[in-house]
């Protein structure tokens, strides 16, 4: 009987042996021009503001946002989007629609701040309204009573993107779910002259437990659900049907929400578009890494540097993340 071994005619491990090695045939890369920014603004605060649930995040205030664009540019980051916190809400979101609003403040801001970074307005409404659902209410009472007018939304979901347009956004993305939101916001662009302003479309956002941690970042005071107008997380095909028909009505980058839950919903996305495609890794995403990195039981530079990894594997160009700073550090 032989003592010898078979061996395997290639050996995959002749090319993990030294660091060099494996970095020359690494097929997936990081780089600062991946990530975006989000960045909280409230009004009427003097101080910024930490989110007790999502920890090194703060609400900053109007007079320090240029500021934090231009600490986040020096550190290598080259796009944010803003959320503001408002204390001029109603029952419609019309402070967002308004030219000396809080969204039209911001955006202006940002751009004068620093003029090359890709300043992105998030189009929305729940921010910005009393009830904190993304649009207008029903005004009928019985099962709609808590559900949102899709079509009339909409036609203020244009005016608030032509009027971040106007202040100088360099991007739309509108986050609301509403069918149509594409179409009807490329429409109003175009008519107002802003051709040239990309959309990227919240195109696959799901109805998600990920996102607790976002209601403190913004002050929300939203009770129910938003499962009438958000995905279920159940629905891989509908998932793909929601982000294609975005697509089709003009959408110039997807985007799926949240982001390590449904990387199969991302890679499914990838192989059926070749449009840029982003992810966000929520606030839930990353309140879990800094528990389990203050608890001790995970490197977190490690986890989210592998996280970073598994989106852009599955299929993302573009990843925003709370993490955009710090990544500057360890990319």
């Amino acid at each position: 009987m032989s003592n010898s071994l078979a061996t395997p005619d290639f050996r995959f491990r002749r090319l993990r042996r030294t660091t060099a090695l494996r970095e020359l045939v690494r097929e997936t890369h990081l780089r600062m021009t991946d990530f975006i920014l989000p960045i909280f603004v409230e009004e009427g605060i003097s101080e910024p503001v930490a989110i007790k649930s999502m920890p090194d995040v703060f609400r900053y205030p109007e007079a320090q946002l240029a500021a934090v664009v231009q600490r986040a540019w020096d550190k290598g980051v080259r796009a944010i989007i803003l959320f503001g916190v408002s204390t001029h809400k109603d029952e419609i979101g019309s402070d967002t629609f308004a030219k000396d609003g809080l969204l039209a403040r911001m955006i202006r801001i940002a751009k004068t701040a620093q003029p090359d970074m890709l300043v992105i307005s998030d189009n929305c409404f729940c921010e910005y309204t009393t009830h904190g659902h993304c649009g207008v209410l029903h005004k009928i009472i019985g099962d709609k009573q808590n559900d949102v007018d899709n079509d009339a939304t909409l036609k203020n979901l244009q005016k608030q993107v032509v009027l971040a347009a106007q202040a100088g956004a360099d991007m739309i993305a509108p986050s609301g779910m509403m069918d149509g939101m594409i179409s009807a916001i490329r429409q109003a662009l175009d008519i107002a002259g802003f051709t040239h302003i990309p959309i990227m479309s919240y195109s696959t956002k799901f109805a998600s437990a990920f996102y607790g941690p976002f209601r403190d970042a913004v002050d929300s005071t939203f009770k129910g659900t938003r499962n009438t107008y958000q995905m279920d997380p159940a629905n891989a095909r509908e998932a793909l049907a929601e982000s294609l028909q975005d697509e089709a009505e003009g959408a110039d980058i997807l985007m799926v929400k949240p982001g390590l839950a449904y990387l199969d919903v991302l890679a499914e996305i990838r192989a059926h578009s070749s449009r840029p495609l982003a992810v966000y890794q929520v606030s839930g995403e990353y309140a879990m890494i800094k528990a389990g990195a203050a608890a001790g039981v995970i490197d977190e530079k490690a986890i989210v540097l592998e996280t970073m990894i598994a989106f852009k594997r599955a299929g993302a160009n573009l990843i925003i993340t709370y993490y955009a700073e710090k990544l500057a550090d360890w990319v």
